[in-house]
């Protein structure tokens, strides 16, 4: 039983191949407006997920900088420390102390010799904060505690960038889930009119098929095939494309990073992201062809 079931959706599904390659002008077009239509928006989420690398190589945990008054003494280091080990919202801190601090702004920015004129180091010891929790409820209340401290002169919370990141990924997956959703209804569309022609061209078969006794999940079959075929194959095509477009991408990147000394690149989908890409597309092409099937079926059995 099974296996005459099988054999019979493999005679199908060879069936649906032959004549994909009988009409290969027409096929390959709607395969590459297919494939075009799920790049863009699987291309921008590809762009999206690839955008903290591009934002630099900064730390992706927001940081809190502790800056201690001028007249600290090493206790007071001391009892910053014991109180940042002990606070389960500090995942770990770096003490920078103000020689130190000094000395990295004289190489980083060229002040040389303004340092040297200078009668004492006016920069104070400080503390960077890294918190264990990203949450915004969480930070407040961590910076409202620091700022009872009475050894802290300044308090400074340096993840203002990591919020507008952050707002900038969730408006990019909205504008993808956005983007999907019409393009993945357009597809739809053009798969319901393919298969409307391709059920206009094939009446009199099927109104044959159906007086010797035929069942409706027969006479479906090969359309369902041909729709998802055809949307497997311009999953295909939309990842091809991708693949294409971040290697264009990259090396106009490696041109641009290497001025500044940075190995970045654009990472294409994972392994995941492929196999959901290709499912998708093969089940919005089945999708087409069942609903243009299921209408126009219907209209046939009323004649």
């Amino acid at each position: 039983m099974i296996k005459t079931w099988l054999g019979q959706h493999w005679f199908v599904f060879n069936l649906t191949l032959k004549r994909l390659v009988s009409e290969p002008v027409a096929n390959l077009l709607s395969i590459l407006v297919m494939g075009i239509a799920i790049s863009l928006p699987a291309g921008i989420y590809t762009l999206v997920e690839n955008l903290h690398t591009l934002s630099g190589y900064t730390q992706t945990a927001p940081q809190i900088s502790l800056f201690m008054k001028q007249d600290s003494t090493r206790q007071d280091m001391d009892n910053i420390r014991v109180r940042l080990e002990e606070n389960t919202r500090v995942a770990g801190y770096l003490y920078v102390p103000k020689d130190q601090a000094l000395y990295q702004l004289q190489l980083d920015n060229g002040f040389d010799k303004a340092v040297q004129n200078l009668a004492h180091n006016p920069l104070p010891d400080a503390f960077i904060v890294d918190a264990e929790n990203i949450s915004t409820d969480v930070i407040e209340q961590l910076l409202t505690e620091m700022k009872t401290w009475p050894e802290i002169e300044h308090v400074q919370f340096d993840s203002a960038w990591a919020e507008r990141l952050a707002a900038l990924l969730d408006f990019g997956r909205i504008f993808v889930f956005i983007l999907f959703t019409m393009l993945s209804i357009a597809i739809v569309a053009i798969m319901f009119n393919t298969i409307r022609l391709q059920i206009l061209t094939r009446q009199k078969e099927i109104e044959v098929s159906k007086l010797i006794g035929a069942s409706d999940s027969f006479i479906r079959r090969p359309f369902l095939y041909f729709g998802a075929i055809q949307g497997f194959a311009g999953g295909v095509t939309a990842w091809l494309i991708i693949v294409y477009v971040i290697q264009v991408l990259n090396d106009e990147i490696r041109t641009i990073a290497g001025l500044y000394a940075l190995d970045l690149q654009l990472q294409p989908p994972d392994h995941g992201d492929i196999i959901s890409l290709l499912f998708f597309a093969a089940w919005l092409g089945w999708l087409g062809a069942r609903v243009s099937v299921a209408s126009h079926l219907r209209h046939i059995e009323l004649r």
